[in-house]
C-alpha cells in the first residue's frame, strides 16, 4: 500500500546543509499497520511528512496505492491525497466550528453537499465514540476526546491510509491506550493501512504488525514484529524487552532466550535443571502481549563456560527460541 524508495530529503539554513532522510526505503503492506519509532531528530516526523509529500523528497520515490505520488502533477497529487488521512500530535482543530463542523471540514473543502456532509461527520463521530459531542466546541473536550475529533476529521474522506504523527504523546497514559486502541479497531473494521510515527515503544508494542526503527535519516532495521523477535542482535527487540546491560558473572554463561507463540508456555527454566541438573539462576525477565501473542526474554545465568553449556543451548534453539549467549 505505501512504498517508500530511496528517498533523501535535506534542509538548507544559512550554510548549513542537514541531511533529514538519507537513502530511505521502506514498504508497509494492504491492511497492516506499521510504526517507525526513533528519538528526537532521528527523521520521523520528516518521513511521514514526505508521504503525502507535505515535504517534497530531494531523490528517490513515494508510491501510496499504486500512485506514485512523487511523479504526479499538482492537480494529480491533490486528487490522490483524498486516499490519505492524517493525524497529527496537537490535534489542529478549529476553535471556532463545532465537533462536527471539523469533522465535515475537508469534505466541504472537496464538495460534498451539506446533507452527505452532516451524515459522515455524524457515522464517523459514532464510530470514534463522540457521537453525543457533535455539537460541542473543542474548548469542551478534553485531550482525548480532541484526538477522536481529529481521528474522525481524517477518515471523513474514506481514505485507505491513515497516517499518524506522534498522535498520543500529548495524552497521559491511560487515553494513550484508548487512542491506540481506537487504532486498531478502526483498522480492523475499515482495512484501513496504517502507518504511525511515535518515540514510545509501548506503542509498537501495543498495536504495531511491522516496525521499523530510524536513526539519523536512515532506516537501521524493519520487519514484521514477529520477525524480529526472532533475529539474533535485533536493536527493536532488545528495545521490545529491555533488561539492561548483562551483569559480569565469573564462573557462569549469561545467556538471553527470547521466545513468543507456543515456545513462551514452555517451562523452560524447569527442563534446563532436570534435563541437565544445572543450577540456573534467573537475572531478569521481560514479557509482553506482542500482535496477541505472549513473548519476551528471560536473562539466565549457568554455571561453567558456553563450551559446557552446547547441548543445552543446542535443545533450546531446537523449541523455536533465540538463544545470544551475552555474558561470560
Amino acid at each position: 500500500m505505501i512504498s517508500v524508495q530511496h528517498v533523501t530529503k535535506t534542509f538548507r539554513s544559512g550554510g548549513t546543509v542537514t541531511a533529514a532522510l538519507q537513502d530511505v526505503s521502506l514498504e508497509v503492506a494492504e491492511g497492516e499497520i506499521f510504526g517507525v519509532i526513533g528519538q528526537s531528530g532521528a527523521g520521523k516526523s520528516t518521513l511521514i511528512r514526505a508521504i503525502n509529500l507535505l515535504e517534497r523528497p530531494d531523490s528517490g520515490s513515494v508510491t501510496v496505492d499504486g500512485d506514485e505520488l512523487t511523479a504526479l502533477s499538482p492537480a494529480a497529487l491533490r486528487h490522490a491525497r483524498r486516499k490519505i488521512g492524517m493525524v497529527f500530535q496537537h490535534f489542529n482543530l478549529l476553535a471556532g466550528r463545532t465537533v462536527r463542523g471539523n469533522v465535515e471540514l475537508g469534505l466541504e473543502i472537496i464538495g460534498v453537499d451539506g446533507d452527505a456532509r452532516r451524515r459522515r461527520a455524524l457515522d464517523i463521530l459514532d464510530l470514534v465514540g463522540l457521537a453525543d459531542k457533535a455539537g460541542a466546541y473543542p474548548a469542551e473536550l478534553s485531550g482525548g476526546q480532541k484526538q477522536r475529533v481529529g481521528i474522525a476529521r481524517s477518515l471523513a474522506g474514506r481514505p485507505k491510509v491513515l497516517l499518524s504523527d506522534e498522535a498520543t504523546s500529548a495524552l497521559d497514559p491511560e487515553t494513550t491506550r484508548s487512542i491506540l486502541d481506537l487504532v486498531k479497531t478502526i483498522n480492523a473494521d475499515l482495512g484501513l493501512t496504517v502507518l504511525l510515527i511515535t518515540h514510545e515503544m509501548d506503542v509498537i508494542k501495543r498495536i504495531c504488525d511491522s516496525a521499523a526503527l530510524i536513526a539519523d535519516g536512515r532506516i537501521v532495521e524493519h520487519g514484521r514484529i514477529v520477525s524480529l523477535i526472532s533475529t539474533a542482535g535485533s536493536r527493536l527487540a532488545h528495545e521490545l524487552f529491555p533488561l539492561g546491560d548483562a551483569p559480569a558473572r565469573p564462573g557462569h554463561t549469561v545467556i538471553d532466550i527470547t521466545f513468543s507463540g507456543g515456545s513462551a508456555d514452555s517451562p523452560v527454566i524447569a527442563q534446563l535443571a532436570r534435563t541437565y541438573g544445572l543450577d540456573v539462576s534467573i537475572l531478569g525477565a521481560a514479557i509482553e502481549n506482542i500482535g496477541g501473542n505472549q513473548a519476551g526474554r528471560t536473562r539466565l545465568a549457568l554455571p561453567g563456560n558456553p563450551e559446557g553449556h552446547a547441548r543445552p543451548i543446542a535443545d533450546l534453539r531446537s523449541q523455536g527460541m533465540l538463544v545470544e549467549i551475552v555474558g561470560e
